[in-house]
């Protein structure tokens, strides 16, 4: 019988994904990941497991923290599945030095006051 994550599990999997992506991009510049096709798939991929875990918390998840651009995440992981054909990787790059960061301690704030 199949039962659904919990909000807890899927601001788990958030974290999961930003850990991976961070650990993927470690020893990288912008123009190594810019070269290196299979980083590109592998942080997109993690934007999209962020961006799905973010659209399936309920609103009133969501609305316990603020701080996090809830309607951004899930409008860039939209971008990377339907729109692939755009995706910028100085987008993507960015989004990693400048966004992730502060997500990972809004979310491991959230987990812990569950």
């Amino acid at each position: 019988m199949y039962v659904s994550p919990s909000s807890n599990d899927r601001l788990l999997h958030i974290l999961e994904g930003i850990d991976r992506i961070f650990r993927f991009r470690e020893t990288l510049t912008y123009e190594a990941f810019s070269e290196n096709e299979m980083a590109q798939f592998a942080i997109i991929k993690n934007f999209e497991i962020i961006g799905e875990a973010a659209y399936r918390l309920p609103e009133e998840v969501r609305a316990l923290n603020e701080n996090i651009e809830w309607r951004k995440v899930i409008a860039f992981r939209h971008i990377l599945v339907h729109d692939y054909y755009k995706v910028n990787t100085r987008i993507v790059w960015n989004a990693i030095e400048n966004k992730l960061p502060e997500m990972k301690l809004e979310i491991a704030q959230m987990l812990e006051e569950e």
